[in-house]
This record gives structure tokens, C-alpha cells and sequence, in this order.
């Protein structure tokens, strides 16, 4: 064992380790929380330093030194480092990797923390008079001078000149040695704060409660019908955090929400906003993340990866839509977001709300137990009525290209109103099946075990799972008879039969394939919001928190498949979605409407859906979770594993099972017998998992502790591709 300084570095690797480094005397002592430059192998790498200590299990001798200290204090601050690595622990996710989660991409290489100057130019006068008069040859100075010309006095940032004339730097710069160019500085996206509306009394309530709790940790669940004025506790909520001096988090779970609520939150606030999402260039994630470290931005506004966002002064975390699925990682570091920002509130001692119209069920749980305070908002606000919902029996209707007679008469109805209507099916395509009627041939993928998605518009047989694409055969490929059929409705199909049975309709349909990038989607939607579209056709992505004004009937086409998930949460999401959907109908003061087709109109999800009764669904779910001990009344770990080999999977599980038994059986954790994944077969990779369950959190976690270094200690464990689900959301 060495005895000298010595620097402990969390390395981008899939280890659950620090790794030692030794300290060059006279160099500056690296702080916690900094960036390093270390040799790792044969390549150099950027790390975070962890800690510092005075001896190692590798003898000096060994030990390599730091190449380069990046930073001289911590990038992260004292909290947010402290949240890492309890997300590590937690989690049970290398601490490398979940340090590097937390940067910028830019900052996972050798980069200043700080962003360089954003510059913005303005053509002047004189490039003006000079437009016309450029030579053909010089083109991109000719498109440069355009670019410039049409954004007028306001000119544009560096970013978006690149973006439209690409690889121009070198034509720029002689424009501004002609001085037909000009940097000036970016223009304030600060205006004077909008005088907020007259709350209710609910409103009221929930703002005094949340205003009371500041300064201290204090989680609530805002539980509000959809419509009721969430947003405006949000806002009026931040308003009172920023005028204390401190800082605002807001969690949204999609892009598509994001610029709605910029709009509002600029025009209301009059403050800095740091917006952070994927769909932001590498650059512009940066400088929002450094404003936001800095303290210059007052609120920050993003999706799930913004929950790692350094704060300054840290006040307030508020999580949209708590419910929703987007706020869990899916693959690699699989953390939850809502429940990162809930641990953050409590470290920072700070409030945390939660808000949603159908909250998740263990937030619910949470509130039963008295872990949250539970902020009631039961009627929408202003002169805004719940929709009246109605379930359309498939039993006793014909259908025609998935539209049902009454479906198609209320929308007949809307159209002469000269008010929208949106139509929810939540598959994407044209049909999701297409197969022989003589041989019972269907297209599967041949990579996963799926079937093909007729995609009309490309004329493609696309797999929604690995992307695979294939033409359609004019044949069946078995039987090479000619009797080939489409069945089941995707979003092209009723947008094709919408367009045939209303020709002078505007309809527009809304999925994945269509909505392009955020800026291509946000256009869309205000399209929608401008009365532009009559019929609004699309996924999931119409049910998460959009405010149509003129939507006064939603109709919901094909959900049924969600009473057979193989997930015990799929009666929740089911409700969930359907709730979410239906509110979009009548958020004004024109009645709303809801028509849902099922072919089992008795079920218990439907009847509490025609009700409004979120929370008597929500009970009633909940004594049957607790009879089986299912969660929120235990906690739930899936270990996963894939290969290219079928049967390496299962049997990599198996070792895994045996490493643990004994200790689980000692610590009072049940581990279940490994099985297929319900797709065993995904992008030519077999896949298996295992359960793993405990009804004390401690004990399980414990458990974990020794039982994952044991896994990967086996030799199989290097054959499989294997990963760790804390708390999964998915059962597959």
C-alpha cells in the first residue's frame, strides 16, 4: 500500500470503482468536484475528481499522474455533487457514468466550463447598398448579406447565421473587413412581467401552501383536473421564488411542451430563462447550463437530463406531468427524473411540486402515507367544464376504417360549428398488420419479434421497434397467392379516411413521423392553436399538456390493447392517457366532448373514466397492488440481459440467481426465476430478465451492494450485454 497523495477520479467507464491517480507535487491541488485530464490505457480521458487520500491498494510506483487540471473549482457546486453520488448509490450505476450524465457534452472533453461569447451580427447600411452589387461568384457573401438583410435591426446570432449559410466563417469575416458587417450584442429576451390573472380559491390555497413551505424541504403533489390552472401555480410559485433572490427548476416531459411554456413563463415573468433539451445544439445546452450555474438564469426549463442542471441559489423544483413515463430513463444510467428532483429538494432543503391530472400511484401512495401533502385543484378554471365522456360500444357499431357512425357525426357536427375536433389512435402507420387470408402469412420483422407496420406514404413494412424496413410483397410470400388484406387502423389510415369522408376538412396529423425537430413541431401545434386545422389526427404526443383552445371533441380510437398489457401498470397508463386526451376537449367556454370506442365499455377503467373518478380508480388500484405486494408497496428490481446467441441470456440469469439466493433469502429478498423477455427477440439480439423484489427498501438495496459485484465477477457476464433497473417503469 502506497503512502503519498493521492487523487481518486470517476472515469467514463462502466465500473463501479474510483480509480487512483497520483498527485504531482507542486501542481495545484485538484478540488472535489473538478475536471482532470488522466491517462487511461492508451487514450486520455476527462474525469471528476471524487476525493483525495493519502494511501492506495496500487503501489506508487504504478500509479499514473494527472495530465491536466481542467478546472479550479468544482463544475458541479456542493449539492448537486452530493445528489450524483447518492444517484450512483441508488441507482447502482457507475459513478463515471453518472458524473458524465450530469455534464455537457462539450464539457466531456477538453473545454473551458465557461462558454465563449455568443456573437450576434447585424448587417449594417452599408451592406445593404452593397447587396446588390456583389458578383455572382461570391455566393455565400451574397446569401450572407440575404440572411442578414431579412432579420433586418435585430440581426442573428452566430448559431443561426451557421446554421443557414453553412461553412461561411471565412466569407463573414471579409464582410466585416468591409465593414458591411457588424457584431453587436445580443438583444434582452426580457420583457416587462404580464400582471397575472385572478386566481380561485383552490389556486389560492395551493399558492399559499407552496409560499409558506419556502426555505425548507416540503414535496406536494398538485392534483388537478386537467385544465384547472396547474400552470399558473407554477408560475405564480416561481414569481415568488425569483423575488426572494433564488433560482427555479421546471421539469416538462417532452419538447413539444417546452416552447408553450417559455412563452408563458417569459411573458409572466420578465426573467432569464435557461432552456435545456435535447433538440438544443451542443453549444447552446452549454451556455444554458453555465447560466444556470452561474445564477444569471432565474428559472430553468427543460426535460428529463435538466434535472442535473447546477443551480446557484436552488428555491424551487417543480416536476410537470409527474406522472409520465418520459421522466424515465430507458437505457444506460436509468434514472427517474421526478424522483432525482425530489432527492435534490430534500438535499437543498428546499419545496418540490408534483403536478399532474392523473398522478402516478405511487405518488398517490406517498400522499396516503404522509410523505407529500396532496394540493387539490377539483374543477377547471375559469367558466371551463369537465367534457362529458361517452363510451361507444364496438360490440353494437359497425366500423369502417376504424371510425364508428357517431364518431364521424360529431366531427360532422364540429366542422359546422367551425370548432376542432382530434382524433387520438395511438399507433403510428397506416395498418399494423398486413397478412394472406389463405395461408394466415403475416410480415414480421426478422429481427425482432414483431410484426410490420404498412407505412403508406413510403411504402414501406416498418418494424417500430428496430427500424427495419422492407417493400411490401405484391404476393404472399408463402403462398404466392394473391389475397393479401391490411388490418388494424394507424394514424395514416384514419388521416386518409378523415380526408376522404370530410374533403374540404383541414386535417393534420400528428405522430413521431411527422412532427420532425422541436422548431418544425412547434410551428405545427401553433398551427392548431390558431384555428388553422380543423381535424387534429394523432399518438400519444396530443395527450401530454397541450392547451387547444378550439378543441371541443376529442375522439379515442383503438386503446383496448392497453387492458392486455403483460405490465401490471398498464391499467394505470391506460387511464392515464385516456384522462390526459379527453382534457384536451373544452378547455375554454364552449361544452367539450369525448367519444371512446371499446368493445368492453364494463370495464372498470372506463366506467371511472366516464366519472372523472381518477381517484377512485387510483384506490381501488391500490388495494390490489398492496394484496399482491406489487409497488408501491415494494420495491422492484429487474436485471436484464441480451445476446446475439439465443439461450446465453437465460443462462447468464441463472448464475446470477445462484450467486444471490443464499443472501437473499437472508436478507429477505425474493428473486424470481429468469425468463424471455416478452420480445425475446429485438434487433436480432435474444433478450431474458429476472425479478428481484423486497419489502424493505434497505434490505434490498444491501443485497444489491454484494450481489452485483459477485455478477460481474462471472466470467458469462462479459459474453452478455446485462443492466440493472432500479424501480423499473416498463415490465419488458
Amino acid at each position: 500500500m502506497s503512502h503519498a497523495l493521492i487523487v481518486q477520479v470517476a472515469l467514463p467507464m462502466p465500473m463501479r470503482q474510483l480509480f487512483d491517480y497520483r498527485y504531482v507535487v507542486g501542481e495545484p491541488l485538484p478540488v472535489v468536484g473538478a475536471r482532470v485530464m488522466v491517462p487511461l490505457q492508451k487514450r486520455v480521458v476527462v474525469g471528476i475528481v471524487c476525493g483525495v487520500s493519502h494511501s492506495s491498494t496500487v503501489s506508487l510506483p504504478r500509479l499514473r499522474s494527472i495530465i491536466r487540471l481542467l478546472d479550479d473549482e468544482s463544475v458541479f457546486g456542493a449539492e448537486l455533487f452530493t445528489l450524483l453520488q447518492w444517484a450512483a448509490r441508488y441507482y447502482h450505476h457507475p459513478i463515471g457514468e453518472v458524473m458524465q450524465a450530469a455534464l455537457p457534452s462539450i464539457l466531456r472533453r477538453e473545454r473551458p466550463a465557461q462558454p465563449s461569447r455568443v456573437r450576434h451580427w447585424r448587417i449594417r447600411d452599408t451592406g445593404i447598398q452593397a447587396l446588390s452589387q456583389v458578383p455572382r461568384r461570391h455566393r455565400v457573401q451574397r446569401q450572407l448579406l440575404q440572411a442578414l438583410a431579412d432579420a433586418g435591426a435585430v440581426g442573428l446570432a452566430g448559431e443561426a447565421l451557421a446554421q443557414q449559410v453553412p461553412r461561411s466563417s471565412a466569407a463573414l469575416a471579409r464582410l466585416v473587413e468591409q465593414e458591411w458587417v457588424e457584431s453587436v450584442s445580443a438583444p434582452s429576451d426580457l420583457s416587462a412581467p404580464k400582471a397575472p390573472p385572478v386566481l380561485n380559491p383552490a389556486q389560492q390555497d395551493a399558492c399559499a401552501a407552496i409560499d409558506q413551505a419556502a426555505g425548507h424541504y416540503a414535496p406536494f403533489l398538485l392534483d388537478g383536473v386537467t385544465g384547472s390552472g396547474k400552470t399558473e401555480i407554477y408560475l405564480d410559485s416561481v414569481a415568488k421564488t425569483i423575488s426572494h433572490g433564488y433560482q427555479a427548476m421546471v421539469l416538462v416531459p417532452e419538447i413539444s411542451l417546452t416552447p408553450q411554456l417559455v412563452a408563458r413563463f417569459q411573458s409572466r415573468l420578465g426573467a432569464s430563462l435557461a432552456v435545456m433539451h435535447s433538440g438544443l445544439g451542443a453549444a447552446e445546452r452549454h451556455r444554458a447550463w453555465w447560466r444556470a450555474r452561474e445564477g444569471t438564469a432565474a428559472v430553468v426549463l427543460g426535460t428529463r437530463s435538466a434535472v442535473f442542471a447546477p443551480l446557484a441559489r436552488p428555491g424551487l423544483f417543480i416536476v410537470d406531468e409527474e406522472h409520465d413515463l418520459s421522466y424515465k430513463q430507458r437505457d444506460g444510467f436509468r434514472y427517474s427524473a421526478r424522483d432525482v428532483a425530489v432527492k435534490r429538494a430534500q438535499l437543498c432543503g428546499m419545496p418540490v411540486v408534483l403536478g399532474s391530472a392523473t398522478p402516478s400511484l405511487e405518488s398517490v401512495a406517498n400522499v396516503h402515507s404522509g410523505r407529500y401533502r396532496r394540493l387539490a385543484l377539483p374543477a377547471r378554471a375559469g367558466e371551463a367544464r369537465m367534457p362529458k365522456i361517452q363510451v361507444l360500444d364496438l360490440n353494437h357499431l359497425a366500423v369502417n376504417d376504424g371510425l364508428t357512425a357517431p364518431v364521424v357525426a360529431a366531427i360532422k357536427k364540429r366542422m359546422a360549428q367551425a370548432e376542432q375536433s382530434l382524433v387520438f389512435v395511438n399507433r403510428r402507420g397506416f395498418a399494423p398488420l398486413v397478412a394472406c387470408g389463405e395461408c394466415d402469412w403475416q410480415a414480421h420483422c426478422h429481427r425482432c419479434d414483431a410484426r410490420l407496420t404498412l407505412h403508406r406514404r413510403s411504402n414501406r413494412l416498418i418494424c417500430h421497434h428496430c427500424g427495419s424496413q422492407a417493400l411490401p410483397p405484391p404476393a404472399c410470400p408463402q403462398c404466392a397467392g394473391d389475397s393479401l388484406y391490411l388490418a388494424g387502423e394507424g394514424t395514416q389510415r384514419i388521416e386518409e379516411a378523415l380526408n376522404r369522408i370530410f374533403p374540404k376538412a383541414r386535417v393534420l396529423r400528428l405522430d413521431s413521423d411527422a412532427a420532425g425537430g422541436p422548431d418544425h413541431l412547434a410551428r405545427t401545434l401553433d398551427t392548431v392553436r390558431r384555428g388553422e386545422v380543423d381535424i387534429l389526427v394523432g399518438t400519444q404526443m396530443l395527450s401530454k399538456g397541450h392547451d387547444f383552445a378550439g378543441v371541443t371533441l376529442v375522439c379515442v380510437l383503438a386503446t383496448d390493447q392497453g387492458l392486455y398489457s403483460i405490465d401490471f401498470r398498464g391499467p394505470e397508463r391506460l387511464f392515464q392517457q385516456l384522462a390526459q386526451v379527453a382534457g384536451r376537449a373544452g378547455r375554454r367556454g364552449q361544452p367539450g366532448e369525448v367519444l371512446v370506442q371499446t368493445a368492453h365499455p364494463d370495464n372498470p377503467a372506463y366506467v371511472r373514466l366516464v366519472q372523472h373518478d381518477f381517484a377512485g380508480f387510483a384506490l381501488a388500484t391500490l388495494a390490489e397492488r398492496k394484496t399482491a405486494a406489487y409497488p408501491p408497496f415494494s420495491r422492484f428490481v429487474l436485471l436484464r440481459a441480451e445476446s446475439l446467441r439465443q439461450g446465453m441470456p437465460l443462462a447468464f440469469l441463472r448464475l446470477a440467481v445462484r450467486c444471490g439466493k443464499t443472501a437473499a433469502a437472508q436478507m429477505g429478498v425474493r428473486i424470481m426465476e429468469p425468463v424471455p423477455s416478452p420480445m425475446e427477440r429485438r434487433a436480432g439480439r435474444y433478450r431474458a430478465q429476472l425479478l428481484v423484489s423486497s419489502t424493505d427498501e434497505g434490505s434490498l438495496h444491501h443485497f444489491l451492494d454484494g450481489w452485483l459485484v459477485q455478477i460481474e465477477g462471472l466470467r458469462e457476464a462479459r459474453r452478455v450485454r446485462w443492466s440493472i433497473d432500479i424501480d423499473p417503469q416498463e415490465m419488458y
